[in-house]
């Protein structure tokens, strides 16, 4: 990692008393727009940030543990209290919320994680960039591809740091595997399948009162006001479209973030999906078993397929079969390389042991996904899964999505990121928001 010396610059907005700031609404509490300079907030190599949690289930309350070596933990914000709660007990000193906008108001606060469901990335990542703060959100970093765009605009305008959580890109196996196959180790690239696994088949599930504690309707914030119904909330919100993508957008913003990684592009030009199996009327909505295949301009082929971990599938030319389970197999010409979470291999093991020439393209190195964003916070370089590429990474994801729903053949074009062969489609890079949730036109 880079020295932490260096000093850390932080942009502090002036507060109005709008309801709207640039790209999101933020009705009931002042919030901000770009009025003032920047200033010079220099750290020495004993300070310590001050971070938000916002969200603190599982995934958020790690991301603060990760990230404890590098900060202090000054504020927590759930809907849930007894998410809250639970989380107070392991940070006792930082100051408990239940509204994000508060948390968001005070400018003491130099960063967030944000570990809310997929439905509040967006518009709380960008809420806080505005304020003046930097952000370590979960992946996927958006919930539609619409509010990657708009994630993208504001970090470019505010100079903020986002990092999203696809850490797969500071594993040294990931890169290693990206590295070799963006430098032609296998040939030439024809075939790149990620392998994700299988999500749940269940249901049907019934309404239920409303738990103590839970403020469902901000819960719920910019998706529509429905009935309680217990299994769209903790982690199985994931299996919901309302509020994720099920598995696809889940271990997708991992392994097919992984695929583009190798593929070196900024996204596919067609792409083809479809369920394999009928989920169950009243239960959970996102696909449990299905399979897309994506072309790029490059000629490669990408398939996405989900498996269960015992799952053999796959090329006949890959790895075991049965050890397999899922992860990324990268095939071409002259040769193949499958990785995964704590293994890489090969269909010659000195594909992966003979260096690479002096001249070969390098990929962007880091060993730690916290350490990276923090570094980065006081050098103000791109963190390795900035905003750009957390949407791209997305945007893969919920073109498959949107290709497993429809059943529609998509024509991709990625640099205007819009879809050329079927105006209808476009409407699906969207959603609307419920009042008062909203981006604003700016």
């Amino acid at each position: 990692m880079k020295s932490r010396t260096l000093s850390f610059n932080r942009r502090r907005f002036i507060f109005t008393t709008s309801t709207a700031i640039a790209g999101i609404g933020m009705a009931g509490l002042p919030v901000p727009k770009v009025r003032a300079a920047e200033q010079e907030h220099p750290l020495s190599p004993n300070d310590r940030p001050a971070v938000a949690l916002i969200g603190c289930g599982g995934r958020g309350k790690a991301d603060a543990r990760q990230s404890k070596a590098f900060c202090d933990i000054v504020a927590l914000c759930d809907v849930d209290a007894h998410r809250l709660a639970d989380a107070k007990k392991e940070w006792p000193g930082a100051d408990p919320y239940s509204d994000f906008r508060e948390v968001i108001d005070r400018d003491d606060i130099d960063a967030i994680i944000c570990g809310t469901q997929d439905h509040w990335h967006a518009l709380i990542t960008i809420a806080a960039m505005r304020s003046g703060k930097d952000v370590y959100c979960e992946k996927p970093l958006t919930l539609t591809i619409e509010e990657g765009q708009h994630v993208v605009r504001v970090s470019g305008e505010t100079k903020q740091i986002v990092q999203t959580g696809s850490q797969q890109r500071s594993d040294r196996r990931f890169r290693h595997a990206c590295e070799l196959v963006r430098n032609g180790r296998v040939g030439k690239l024809k075939t790149v399948t990620s392998y994700l696994p299988k999500g749940p088949r269940q249901g049907p599930f019934f309404e239920s009162e409303i738990p103590e504690g839970l403020d469902w309707d901000m819960w719920l914030g910019p998706r529509a006001m429905t009935p309680y119904v217990k299994e769209k909330c903790l982690g199985t919100f994931r299996y919901w479209y309302d509020y994720s993508g099920g598995t696809m957008t889940d271990w997708g913003a991992h392994h097919n973030d992984i695929a583009l990684w190798g593929i070196g592009l900024k996204g596919p030009s067609t792409i083809e999906g479809k369920p394999l199996v009928e989920m169950i009327p009243g239960g959970y909505p996102a696909a449990s078993e299905y399979e897309v295949h994506y072309t790029y301009a490059n000629g490669v082929t990408h398939i996405c397929r989900s498996i269960s971990n015992r799952d053999p599938g796959g090329s006949p030319t890959g790895p075991d079969k049965d050890q397999r389970g899922h992860g990324v197999l990268f095939e071409g010409t002259d040769g193949w390389i499958f990785v995964t979470r704590g293994s890489i291999e090969a269909s010659d093991p000195d594909l992966l042991t003979t260096p690479l020439p002096g001249s070969a393209e390098k990929l962007y190195v880091s060993d730690s996904h916290h350490g990276n964003f923090f570094d980065c916070m006081r050098t103000r370089e791109q963190p390795i899964a900035n905003a750009e590429v957390g949407h791209r990474s997305a945007s893969v994801c919920h073109l498959g999505v949107i290709a497993i729903r429809t059943g529609w053949k998509l024509d991709w074009d990625p640099e205007r990121q819009l879809i050329t062969n079927n105006r209808a489609a476009n409407g699906w890079l969207k959603r609307p928001m419920r009042a008062p949730w909203n981006f604003d036109s700016a």
